[in-house]
């Protein structure tokens, strides 16, 4: 289910329209060490412009809808958009991120790292020549 690629995952809902749902992240590929949510984003404005050497994610919009343009060192891109609450995507290690929110859109993140600003990558050209 998980590799080095970005990927789209569904991690299901438990439930009914007439009583509401229930989803939980379960057999996940880290351990879980920090979750933080992002939230109040004006849709205009495009957030992301790094990249991490170490960390991995797993990102849900629990609200609204959020597109993601990544790229690998060599340049291969991909994109998603993700607007459903029990589906997220895997960011795994070495891709370049850039993010657009809708309004009022809420991204919940967990991530396989505590914060480590030596983690981040903020220069694309450093991001480009980057030797793992």
């Amino acid at each position: 289910m998980f590799n080095d690629i970005p990927h789209l995952f569904d991690i299901g809902k438990v439930g009914s329209s007439a009583l509401g749902y229930i989803s939980v992240a379960e057999k996940l590929p880290f351990k879980v060490k920090r979750v933080y949510w992002t939230y109040y984003a004006p849709h205009e404005v495009v957030r992301g412009h790094h990249a991490h050497k170490e960390l991995q994610q797993l990102i849900f919009a629990i609200a609204g809808s959020i597109e993601f343009e990544l790229e690998d060192t060599s340049g291969k891109q991909y994109f998603f958009k993700i607007d459903k609450p029990n589906e997220g995507v895997y960011i795994p290690r070495l891709f370049w991120r850039t993010i657009k929110f809708s309004h009022n859109a809420v991204l919940l993140c967990l991530a396989s790292m505590e914060y480590s600003e030596d983690d981040y990558i903020r220069d694309y050209a450093e991001f480009k020549s980057f030797n793992d």
